[in-house]
């Protein structure tokens, strides 16, 4: 008898563990660890993953495994104890780390087919629930919506009905028409029958030939676009037994409307052959390095990264290449698919799921060595891996959000050793984190100082926007601004123009009696958007029309405040129309294909004018922008986030890089009202070694990280008091359970206050050393899962946070 060791998918403190169940003999030489299964559970048939397979099991009454998902492990050896690693070090369900690595895709669907016991009991249902049942079981999916739903439910928990759990894959591979030659008939008959074929029988001749010569399975459009035939002399072959009837799987391919130009490799500076040396000597020798390489923008850092790669892929090994989501454009697309071509795959949000589903197939297939994608393709399943490349390390975008919260470059330094292989971590302004440990030597720092072809770092004027306010200028353009934007159209060049919000006001507000209306499930005002006239929140997606009178005084001084790029947009076409502008933000790029095609415009020259939010701030580059303009640098400076400053100087220094790329040089206006902070000052004279020294001195003294490690605990319950007392339960237990070095901040509510009708309240705890942290934080969780599902409250439990909202 063998047995396997099935995580399950339940969600749940009780079912974090493995189950065992018996593999049945005529699956036993099949299923192996890594694959999913189908198995009992309760009253249901679930999912699950098997992680160990053994001769016996310490549980006297088993279940057999019902079915078997894969026919081949979606999960490594390595992914399986990538899997264990990631449970421990964030705390979240096993089952929640096995599915963080698996495109959407892949992940089960369930659904209830729900049938009657016998007739007798149909007249004890619910007068509406009986004529659902008129054509024998139903399915919950069918009927959740119909009004009869929740008597049909009350009668579930009466036990008058059997309900039955069913599985449903959400995977749908592409199918197409195929044929290939017939499997019961000799090939010397096939071939005597195309000798014999007379003038009639020409078209079929030529597909037995054709067949015969390539001795492989070929879909009918294939045959037929290649011999110029129709579908008769196919079917006639089949008829008589020659071909035999097949479906192909067909990959879908995002990229199939595109050629990619080959590209070859450039000439490298004298600095980058500096620092390729130590990345080329690490991949030759198998060695694992983290290395940071620092370097200005435009200095060269991707022609680093496809020179490494290429000497991996000469090793016969894998790479894997993550850039931010926003700056997955493109032109990252293109730099890689024109370098390694077909050898390339690309994974990110803009695919469907199909697609992403058929990219991940190849990567599991080693039908590719090059993985480019988002966070989530530092889980593509390789074997070998030779290199891991993160460009934009210091991209929030890194961090999950939501459990498993991970942050990417700790997995890639997780595989990096796994698979002894260097890790690249490239940036132009490193997180605080990453460069004091390549300051200390922990990483090994490598530095670019200097622009491709010694090209100048554009010149960057910054202008007071409380002195336009003084002299009467109340647009959102300052003159400086103005004049320069008017100066480029002139010369026919182009110009990027950055807000860090979308929309068209940041609040709408009454000038009688200062009501703002808000989210009524969110503590936050409402965001308008003009086009569709419409007040947002963009928390839990609520909206709402617009109000002609305010609903507290009945005033109709309703007055839009703050600046979106819908509003920005609108004036731009006011104060020069002979421009054309193209808008980038959430709004404008949620359709597939978007992204592109407003790129390839602003490329192409058809508009001047590129506005957006943060997305155009990276992985941008094109020859003729020779202006940038920052409309409002203080955007992010005033949140409740210890890392407002490194994140508003990040973005101001990486939106400069995109002017003066080329041969033209580059100018950046940066409009704000706090001219004097030093993260603006310095990003102004792109000294990022000024602004790490002067921030380290912040975070030494507020005791943030570097220096400190962070964990924070939120607490989320629909009713307030109840989510200020179990806060503050658990801030007395950790202060109790922890040394008096660690500092516990809380219970206090956090900067958004509520959130989809939850109040939510949160403690930090600051710490160095703190041994007993993980387990007392496992056995809090331990201790409040029953209240959880009790009284509907979550915890949540970051380590390291990146956002303190």
């Amino acid at each position: 008898m063998k047995v396997a060791s099935i995580i399950v998918d339940v969600l749940a403190k009780g079912t974090d563990r493995p189950f065992d169940y018996i593999i049945p003999q005529s699956l036993e030489d099949i299923v192996v660890k890594g694959m999913r299964v189908i198995v009992p559970f309760g009253p249901r048939k679930i999912q699950g993953f098997v992680i160990n397979i053994k001769e016996s099991s310490d549980v006297a009454r088993l279940k057999e495994i019902d079915e078997m998902v894969d026919l081949q492990p979606v999960l490594t050896e390595e992914l399986l104890s990538l899997g264990k690693w990631l449970t421990e070090e964030t705390l979240c369900y096993a089952m929640s780390a096995f599915q963080a690595m698996l495109p959407a895709a892949m992940k089960a669907k369930y659904d209830k087919e729900i049938s009657l016991p016998s007739e007798e009991v149909k007249q004890q249902l619910h007068e509406s629930v009986r004529p659902l049942f008129s054509k024998g079981s139903i399915r919950f999916s069918d009927v959740k919506n119909h009004p009869a739903a929740p008597y049909l439910l009350k009668d579930i928990s009466k036990n008058f009905l059997d309900v039955t759990y069913i599985v449903k894959n959400r995977v749908n591979k592409k199918m197409m028409r195929g044929v290939m030659l017939s499997s019961s008939m000799k090939q010397e008959d096939i071939e005597k029958y195309r000798d014999g074929l007379g003038k009639k029988g020409e078209k079929q001749k030529v597909v037995l030939q054709y067949m015969l010569a390539q001795k492989e399975k070929m879909s009918v459009k294939h045959l037929k676009d290649e011999l110029g035939i129709t579908d008769a002399p196919i079917k006639s072959l089949i008829s008589k037994g020659f071909l035999e009837k097949i479906e192909i799987e067909l990959y879908r391919n995002p990229f199939a409307e595109r050629e990619f130009q080959k590209t070859s490799a450039l000439p490298l500076t004298e600095e980058q052959s500096k620092v390729i040396k130590p990345i080329h000597t690490s991949i030759e020798e198998d060695k694992h390095n983290v290395f940071l390489l620092y370097g200005v923008t435009g200095s060269g850092k991707t022609e680093v990264y496809l020179q490494s790669i290429q000497r991996v892929l000469e090793k016969g090994e894998e790479a894997i290449v993550l850039v931010p989501e926003i700056s997955l454009t493109p032109q990252m697309v293109t730099r890689f698919k024109g370098r390694f071509g077909s050898k390339v795959a690309v994974l990110h949000s803009g695919l469907s799921a199909g697609e992403k589903y058929d990219e991940w197939r190849k990567i599991q297939r080693g039908e590719v060595s090059v993985v480019v994608g988002a966070r989530s393709a530092i889980f593509a399943p390789f074997k070998n891996l030779g290199i891991i490349i993160i460009d934009e390390e210091h991209e929030s975008s890194y961090k999950q959000e939501e459990n498993p919260r991970y942050h990417a470059r700790d997995v890639a330094i997780y595989r990096g050793k796994y698979h002894n292989c260097p890790v690249v971590l490239g940036s132009a302004t490193p997180t605080l984190e990453s460069f004091a440990r390549g300051s200390k030597g922990n990483y090994r720092l490598l530095t670019l100082s200097k622009r491709m072809n010694n090209a100048q770092m554009p010149g960057v004027e910054k202008v007071d926007m409380r002195e336009e306010l003084r002299n009467g200028n109340r647009s959102m353009f300052s003159t400086v601004l103005f004049e320069k934007m008017k100066d480029r159209l002139a010369k026919g060049e182009q110009i990027v123009l950055m807000l860090n919000k979308r929309g068209h006001s940041s609040f709408i507000m009454c000038r009688d009696c200062g009501f703002v209306p808000t989210c009524p499930h969110c503590e936050i005002s409402l965001t308008y958007h003009r086009h569709q006239n419409l007040m947002k929140c963009h928390y839990c997606g609520h909206q709402e029309q617009l109000a002609i009178k305010c609903p507290e005084c009945e005033s109709d001084h309703i007055r839009y405040f703050g600046t979106g790029t819908q509003k920005v947009e609108e004036e731009l076409t006011k104060v020069i129309p002979e421009a054309s502008v193209v808008r980038m933000d959430v709004d404008t790029t949620s359709r597939k294909g978007s992204h592109e095609k407003l790129l390839a415009k602003f490329e192409s020259g058809q508009a001047q004018i590129l506005l957006g939010t943060q997305m155009i701030a990276k992985g941008l580059d094109f020859e003729n922008v020779t202006l940038v303009g920052v409309l409002s640098a203080d955007t992010m400076l005033h949140l409740p986030d210890f890392r407002a400053s490194e994140k508003t100087f990040q973005l101001l220094t990486q939106v400069s890089g995109r002017a003066g790329r080329h041969s033209l040089p580059g100018e950046v206006v940066i409009q704000t009202y706090t001219p004097e902070h030093y993260s603006i000052d310095l990003a102004s004279h792109h000294d990022y070694d000024a602004f790490y020294k002067k921030e380290m001195i912040m975070r030494k003294m507020l005791k943030y990280p570097p220096f400190y490690y962070l964990a924070l605990v939120t607490v989320a319950h629909e009713n307030m008091a109840v989510a200020m007392g179990e806060t503050d339960k658990i801030a007395s237990f950790l202060q109790n359970k922890l040394s008096s070095n660690a500092i516990i901040l809380g219970a206090v509510p956090s900067p958004i206050a509520k959130i989809k009708d939850r109040y939510r309240y949160q403690c930090m705890i600051k710490y160095r050393n703190e041994p007993d942290l993980f387990s007392s934080l496992h056995f809090l969780l331990e201790q409040y899962k029953g209240k959880m599902q009790k009284q509907n409250l979550t915890i949540n439990v970051d380590l390291n946070p990146y956002v303190m909202m």
